[in-house]
């Protein structure tokens, strides 16, 4: 398994715009990636209503986990999704 821990940078959170993002770069990824907040049930990180629960706002640690393969699959999506998730996504023009 890895994981990869990670602090929110959109200024509104995991909400709106910025979780549709997210959502939509999760679930094309060619694994399942999990999104945990402390306290909550791990999210399955290609659902918007399982990203919405966690009630992640800007500075919130979000820990992002995936089953790996020999590939690396799992490495990559993590690291890829952690990326965006650091990211102001709501200062950014286009759809990330």
């Amino acid at each position: 398994m890895v994981q990869r821990t990670v602090t929110v940078g959109s200024a509104s959170g995991l909400h709106a715009r910025p979780a549709a993002i997210f959502v939509k770069a999760a679930a094309a990824q060619p694994v399942r990636v999990r999104a945990i907040v402390d306290g909550k049930k791990p999210a399955n990180a290609a659902s918007m209503l399982a990203v919405l629960a966690l009630g992640a706002t800007q500075g919130t640690t979000v820990t992002l986990e995936a089953d790996d393969d020999a590939a690396g699959a799992g490495r990559q999506a993590v690291d890829e999704l952690a990326q965006l998730l650091a990211r102001d996504l709501d200062a950014e023009p286009g759809d990330g």
